[in-house]
């Protein structure tokens, strides 16, 4: 199945952009006839056949539709500070979307060494993942953030904040509870400031830890995500 991105679906009749249209009719080489699958990124499945096979603007006609396809039973939210790197960034966003992610912040925290994202191209890599991995839920991706300003938002479900301490063992596998909604929050390459650490406690923030290995920041948010949707399997 190929899955294409219908943002603004209204009514039974849907023309792909221009984009979308190319993928479809000389990409794919679709026809009309042929049955297309879309999506709104707000959980509907939809079933539609082509009735205009034109390159530039294909269109299509609803047949059915799944609500709430393959929706997860908990909610995850990432809070992670951007990489120096933006490409790094960028795989992590692919990645998390591929995996399962229901929204995640951007956060510039003390030790924080980028303060710009071009959120368009965000925003495309988020769609492009989304349609690859066959879901139909888009990740919502807020604007950067301060940690400060974050911590205080209120979130009905787990909180955890992971960072570098040799001291701290308990694992997240072994603290989160299957079912649960999770904020997670990820620090910058050089981690959060123990001002921040404290902060976070302070707001009902549970301290753990990915594992033995030293992770970069991005690899953090895709063992925290990966945990999260491990746990949750059947």
């Amino acid at each position: 199945m190929n899955l294409f991105f219908a943002p603004s679906l209204q009514g039974n009749l849907f023309t792909l952009n221009e984009e979308e249209s190319k993928h479809c009719i000389r990409v794919l080489r679709l026809k009309k006839g042929d049955l297309l699958h879309l999506t709104d990124g707000n959980g509907n499945l939809f079933e539609t056949t082509i009735v205009d096979d034109n390159t530039k603007r294909c269109s299509v006609e609803i047949i059915s539709v799944q609500k709430e396809y393959l929706k997860r039973d908990f909610y995850l939210h990432i809070a992670i500070a951007p990489t120096k790197n933006m490409g790094r960034f960028e795989w992590f966003l692919e990645k998390a979307t591929e995996i399962g992610v229901d929204e995640i912040t951007p956060l510039f925290c003390h030790y924080s060494e980028r303060t710009y994202m071009k959120a368009s191209r965000l925003e495309k890599i988020l769609i492009s993942a989304m349609k690859q991995s066959l879901k139909t839920y888009l990740p919502k991706l807020h604007d950067p953030v301060s940690f400060s300003d974050f911590i205080h938002q209120p979130f009905n479900g787990q909180k955890y904040i992971a960072y570098c301490d040799p001291s701290e063992n308990r694992l997240l596998k072994d603290l989160y509870s299957k079912g649960e909604n999770a904020l997670i929050l990820i620090g910058p390459e050089g981690d959060f400031s123990n001002e921040e650490v404290a902060e976070a406690k302070n707001t009902g923030f549970i301290p753990i830890s990915l594992g033995k290995s030293r992770l970069r920041t991005e690899t953090a948010g895709i063992v925290a995500c990966n945990t999260i949707n491990f746990v949750n399997q059947d």
